[in-house]
């Protein structure tokens, strides 16, 4: 199995810790998008796309998220359940999130991981001055707006008086 494209969507600006999405394509056959390059303790690393974990209110049934205190649907507190930990990278943690998909081994995990952040690199090194999230990139600039005529008020609404109404004159 070999990773034929990577295609990265730089998302830099302020102290984010997300820099970029990536999606990855197998053999030109599969792909997996979604891929996040996060700027961890120890540097970069590449997360592979995954969901929330949800948990049904004892009460409706409703589909919350976990850890949440209170349901979203009918507002009666929920327990805290405790959750089997995880261990990942000798530390015991418990997970909000479960991936969709991921490598099984070791060197699949190295080689995503590599492939990923040279395209990551290689992104950068293209657009060093790419735009912000929020800003549009150029060439779609806006001429500015010319300044509004002033709008007259609308008039005011007809003032009916109460034997006007239950005289007949004015139908309902």
């Amino acid at each position: 199995m070999e990773i034929t494209e990577v295609r990265v969507s730089l998302r830099e600006g302020g102290n984010r810790k997300l820099k970029a999405y990536a999606t990855m394509t197998f053999d030109n056959a599969f792909v997996v998008r979604n891929v996040k390059v996060i700027e961890g303790n120890k540097g970069l690393f590449v997360a592979m796309p995954s969901r929330k974990l949800r948990d049904a209110c004892p009460r409706c049934g409703y589909k919350n998220a976990v850890r949440s205190k209170f349901c979203n649907q009918c507002g009666s507190s929920i327990p805290v359940m405790e959750r089997k930990p995880q261990v990942e990278g000798g530390e015991m943690q418990q997970s909000e999130h479960r991936d969709i998909a991921h490598p099984i081994t070791l060197e699949c995990r190295e080689y995503i991981q590599k492939k990923v952040l040279e395209a990551y690199e290689a992104e950068r090194k293209k657009a060093p001055s790419a735009p912000q999230q929020h800003e549009r990139p150029r060439g779609h600039e806006q001429p500015p707006a010319e300044p509004a005529a002033p709008t007259p008020a609308p008039p005011p609404p007809p003032h009916y008086e109460d034997d006007d109404i239950e005289g007949g004159d004015i139908e309902l």
